[in-house]
């Protein structure tokens, strides 16, 4: 969830509830299942626990068919004057913009000025297409945009930051997104089949994608991103209804 309701696709989630139940069975089973499957809005996806040693040391998800949906695009905004875009899809719709040809940096301390220009790349383009989910053919919205830059630290692919939902900014390199860029690489010929890239957020954790295999749909290429992560249990909450609490059943204001 978010501050604007429901993600079509998260592969942040994906990653934090897959280690969160792989933790558990683990812990609890002598038998344990290294992968499962969720159903979310933009189809199912795979996640498949990453051991070493035995040790679980991360998640990997097969998501969703991936593709481009328009490369090389131009927006002229009052201000800013014109931006070359990417549109794409990994399980949420993108609009990928370099950074640095607008002024900014992949950093905290652009932060304010990603999410404001983010927002009005967003807002122009969102209401001028209709775009759908390949799997349903149901009417998806323009999720966010994506800021890229160079990478941090060296071995690096690049950085993403994330601009999405009333003006939220992702403190990870976005799954879905990492996804729609690797297939925006994949249409211009920067990435092959399972080349791992490693993509940081603006705090500077990680991701890696790779592409497992491509398929046509009519002139179309729909790349299988694989994608890998890590999360971390950092609690375990109990919540109590006390039958006497008038307001026990919740409230809204």
């Amino acid at each position: 969830m978010h501050n604007e309701g429901y993600s079509t696709g998260c592969g942040h989630a994906v990653i934090a509830i897959a280690k969160v139940i792989f933790e558990i069975e683990k812990s609890k089973s002598k038998i344990f299942n290294p992968h499962i499957k969720m159903d979310v809005p933009s189809g199912r996806v795979r996640a498949d626990a990453i051991l070493e040693n035995n040790d679980l040391i991360g998640v990997s998800f097969k998501n969703v068919a991936s593709f481009v949906y328009k490369l090389n695009g131009e927006l002229k905004l009052n201000g800013l004057g014109k931006i070359k875009y990417d549109l794409a899809y990994g399980g949420a719709y993108y609009v990928v913009v370099n950074s640095e040809e607008i002024g900014l940096k992949c950093e905290p301390m652009y932060q304010s000025d990603l999410i404001s220009v983010g927002m009005k790349i967003k807002n122009a383009i969102q209401n001028s297409i209709e775009l759908i989910c390949p799997v349903e053919n149901k009417v998806f919205y323009l999720y966010g945009t994506i800021f890229t830059g160079a990478s941090k630290v060296s071995g690096n692919h690049s950085r993403n930051v994330c601009v999405f939902a009333d003006g939220q900014i992702d403190r990870s390199p976005t799954g879905t997104g990492v996804s729609a860029r690797a297939a925006i690489l994949y249409e211009r010929g920067e990435i092959s089949l399972d080349e791992e890239l490693i993509i940081e957020s603006i705090i500077g954790s990680t991701f890696k994608v790779s592409i497992s295999e491509v398929n046509k749909k009519g002139s179309r290429n729909m790349i299988t991103p694989i994608v890998s992560g890590d999360a971390f249990i950092t609690a375990r909450n109990r919540y109590l209804l006390d039958p006497k609490d008038p307001y026990k059943n919740g409230f809204l204001v």
